[in-house]
């Protein structure tokens, strides 16, 4: 998600967990014995009435059968029938979760298919992409612009799902009915339009493995242009939708898209979803990682909206809304968080990411500056991680403060080539898959041939920064400890001391160090960490 999601985190932050949360952010029984398949969303979008109705078709696999199943659909929509091999079956309703009450005898291994039939006005987005749900607009030329953005509120704010993130889709068809003189942009590639007449429908279909909040219509008066880009695993199809009277200025601003592309490639790996393409389609909001569909909406500028995030000027070299949601396309939409709580996975690698596009065009130094400028947004309010099981993100820190807990993290290794297979073996590793935070943890550690488990736990886990207490004794030997740290905190970190740089291994007990010329202290600044001379 885009930055600046304040406005979510003070609600996600709520002390209060209610039903509701644990029915959203848990695997439940009703969730937990069936495994996704496939989907067909078939939708069709009413302008003038802000309305939506349609089916969507659920294949799912038995694992341990049982038989009551969990669909979520959020009010205002209704779901109007559900079936099961022809069959009406009956359901109950507990806010957005529906349970299912199946006939047929589940059977383990087998795949079997809903058919879900739903309807009505979907939430409004009042403040998107913070504020989920859909956008009705109208462009310059008074033609209808629309778009759903609903990542912290859910999916099933406009569609029937099994709203959790542990399970993604292994392939999904999405078929969109709109007015003849509008285009529907989703997410995979364009298998087909039907002409109706008075509408026309768009039948999108993703191959790879998709998570729900990153399935996406956006409608317009759209024009098209493309390229093929030349990556790691051969030709890649790179496609643009934008507003009409946008077309001479994206072609322009979307040169980054190919530079995104060369750089991400070469730090993380081959683009994840090849057979998808990749597209960036202008959308009535600022923007969202929306998989294979990055929307875009930040004005044909560089910069967020204009402005430097990092206050150096480095942010002003490259539009931020291409750069950080399509970083997405690797932490979110190839690695995807199990539980809302590891949203870090997501937003700290894709803030780091900014630096890395950075420093692949501009040199080490521009990256390195860039992420440090970013420190004067750092709140130090929350941990970072939030609560499991109940749909509770951690601190908007997950953005600033994450990015500067890898480039610390690059720091401690020292060895940048090495730090580089780390983030393309992530992508490897983790390839299509939903993770946890230990497992990202343990495969760093492993990796990186060091117990990392203290520096995440004090980055991750706790909103104190690490101070480095010093002092010199007469024979200019060093004392130096960490504080307002963890008990089990050792961070190494790299200091200058008169003209000599050295590597210092404190802990939380005061350590010596002899034989040095000099009186002042100064540690690397690309260590996060602070530090305290005492008299």
């Amino acid at each position: 998600m885009s930055l600046f999601f304040g406005l979510l985190s003070s609600v996600f932050s709520q002390d209060v967990i209610t039903r509701a949360d644990t029915l959203r952010g848990s695997i439940t029984p009703e969730r937990a014995w069936w495994d996704l398949n496939y989907y067909h969303l078939s939708v069709e979008v009413f302008p003038e009435s802000q309305s939506i109705k349609g089916t969507n078709l659920v294949r799912y696999q038995v694992k341990n059968p049982a038989q009551t199943l969990q669909i979520d659909l959020q009010e205002p929509l209704t779901i109007t029938s559900v079936k099961q091999d022809g069959l009406e079956l009956s359901f109950r309703r507990e806010g957005a979760a529906h349970f299912f009450s199946l006939q047929k005898e589940q059977k383990q291994g087998e795949f079997e298919e809903l058919e879900i039939q739903y309807g009505g006005k979907p939430k409004i987005a009042v403040r998107p992409p913070w504020d989920g749900g859909i956008t009705w607009q109208k462009d310059s030329n008074g033609k209808h612009f629309i778009a759903n953005s609903n990542q912290g509120i859910g999916s099933s704010i406009w569609w029937p799902t099994k709203d959790h993130p542990a399970d993604e889709v292994d392939s999904l068809l999405i078929s969109v009915t709109v007015p003849k003189d509008l285009m529907d942009v989703s997410n995979g590639r364009l298998r087909k339009v039907d002409d109706h007449g008075e509408t026309k429908t768009y039948h999108w279909f993703v191959a790879n493995p998709i998570n729900d909040y990153g399935v996406n219509i956006s409608i317009g008066d759209y024009v098209h242009f493309s390229e093929e880009y030349q990556g790691e695993k051969g030709p890649l199809t790179m496609d643009y939708y934008v507003l009409r009277e946008n077309l001479e200025k994206a072609k322009k601003q979307f040169e980054d898209a190919p530079r995104m592309m060369k750089a991400f490639e070469h730090w993380f790996g081959p683009y994840p979803f090849y057979e998808d393409g990749f597209k960036l389609v202008e959308a009535p909001y600022l923007g969202m990682e929306h998989q294979s569909s990055v929307t875009y909406g930040n004005g044909y500028q560089n910069g967020y909206r204009g402005t430097d995030l990092s206050g150096t000027g480095w942010g002003m070299k490259f539009d931020f809304i291409i750069i950080h949601e399509s970083g997405h396309e690797w932490f979110a939409n190839n690695i995807t968080y199990r539980d809302v709580a590891d949203m870090w996975i997501h937003e700290s690698f894709t803030n780091y990411s900014e630096s890395l596009f950075l420093e692949y065009f501009y040199g080490k130094e521009a990256g390195q500056e860039y992420v440090r400028g970013t420190r004067a947004r750092i709140q130090n309010d929350r941990p970072i991680i939030g609560t499991y099981g109940v749909n509770r993100r951690g601190s908007g820190d997950m953005y600033y403060k994450g990015g500067n807990m890898l480039n610390t993290l690059r720091g401690i290794i020292q060895d940048d080539e090495k730090w580089r297979a780390i983030l393309r073996g992530l992508n490897q590793e983790f390839y299509h898959q939903t993770v946890s935070t230990r497992q990202v943890e343990n495969f760093i550690s492993q990796q990186a041939g060091i117990d990392l488990k203290p520096f995440f736990d004090q980055y991750l886990r706790e909103t104190s920064i690490p101070t480095l207490e010093y002092y010199f004794s007469k024979d200019n030997t060093l004392h130096y400890r960490w504080m307002n740290c963890i008990p089990s905190f050792d961070m190494p970190v790299d200091v200058m001391i008169g003209d000599k740089k050295i590597r210092l291994h404190p802990s939380t007990d005061w350590q010596e160090q002899t034989g040095l010329k000099g009186q002042v202290l100064e540690i690397n600044p690309n260590f996060y960490v602070s530090l305290l001379r005492m008299n």
